[in-house]
């Protein structure tokens, strides 16, 4: 009997060696997660009371104050040229998503968060805190977490005062010119053209390292929201997916930006190092599907109401210059909202 004993504590002993070795082992992965309380951006607790990059200095010379008053003028510009989505409860659901994730992330300012209507899968913010969330992403987006995902990611931009740091060292001409887009390249250079705020590709080749900051702030801000971090890699998936069925026109809208399977490869490396992992994860909710479906009877109504003047052919949908109805969410942008940052956990 002590021999048979002694055989199941060594088979178990082995057992659990075998787990934790393995690459996809739970016991892997929590082995392999460090905690780090430096106050850096590896430091998950300290998310809200880390610096960033928008301190002022010789990196940065623009103040929080002189961002959001260059935002603003920009945001305008893109409303008075955009075609907004003005349904009161996709602007609402969308603004919740985006203010849970400003409350757990880095932010210093607070957001103004609007949808604008085109067919175009992206999202870009304005320094200052002015963001904007095509419909096309929602559409295409699986589900909330895929969503707030690309969200986090602009959210981190912003947070991170990259389009001002740039500005500092000179390598753009102004401030605002240039809206920080997820997707970038040809399919942004489209959307800032779109909004009067055209700017020559050449501009676009510093966004690299901050492109890859974003990825690794954006990912601890939907982890720190309670979203499956997963989401945004597997949204990378997926435009992975679109380079490789349209690969004349994504190659070059990814050109100046980190190529899409190291920014898989990097954010799965930090989700597994840096991220414990939690026991649930929110992924999708009701009202992510029924705001897709509400959206998408919106868009198939713009269709069919849509024709070219020869009668074969689509035409660009802008804005009607109608009045502030248009604008598509409630308050204007100079009733700039306050930021409340979440109460740290009591765990």
């Amino acid at each position: 009997m002590p021999y048979l004993r002694r055989f199941f504590v060594v088979a178990f002993l082995l057992l659990g060696t075998a787990l934790a070795q393995s690459p996809d082992s739970p016991v892997s992965n929590m082995a392999s997660v460090k905690a780090y309380h430096d106050g850096s951006m590896r430091d998950i607790d300290a998310i809200g009371n880390r610096k960033v990059g928008c301190q002022t200095g010789v990196g940065n010379w623009y103040s929080l104050d002189k961002q959001v008053e260059m935002g603003r003028a920009y945001a305008q510009q893109v409303q008075a040229t955009s075609k907004m989505i003005t349904d009161p409860e996709i602007n609402e659901y969308v603004n919740r998503v985006g203010q849970n994730l400003v409350r757990n992330s880095d932010a210093q300012v607070p957001f103004t968060i609007k949808v604008v209507d085109t067919d175009d899968v992206n999202a870009f913010a304005l320094p200052g805190g002015f963001f904007f969330v095509d419909s096309g992403l929602i559409l295409a987006a699986d589900n909330e977490a895929e969503l707030a995902g690309v969200m986090a990611h602009e959210i981190a931009h912003v947070a991170a005062c990259h389009a001002a740091r740039e500005n500092t060292r000179g390598q753009i001409m102004n401030l605002a010119s240039i809206p920080l887009i997820f997707v970038g390249g040809g399919i942004g250079y489209a959307a800032r053209s779109l909004a009067g705020l055209a700017v020559p590709m050449g501009f676009l080749s510093f966004t690299r390292g901050f492109e890859s900051d974003a990825d690794y702030l954006g990912v601890q801000y939907l982890y720190k929201s309670g979203y499956d971090p997963q989401a945004l890699t597997s949204f990378f998936e997926k435009i992975k997916a679109m380079e490789k069925h349209k690969p004349g026109t994504l190659a070059k809208a990814f050109a100046t930006h980190p190529q899409t399977p190291d920014r898989i490869a990097r954010t799965q490396e930090e989700i597994n190092t840096l991220l414990p992992p939690e026991a649930e994860y929110k992924v999708d909710t009701s009202e992510f599907e029924e705001v897709k479906a509400r959206l998408a009877e919106i868009e198939n109504r713009h269709k069919l109401g849509v024709k070219h003047e020869s009668g074969n052919g689509p035409v660009l949908r802008r804005a009607s210059h109608s009045g502030a109805e248009d604008t598509g969410s409630s308050g204007d942008d100079d009733d700039h909202p306050t930021l409340k940052r979440r109460a740290p956990s009591s765990d």
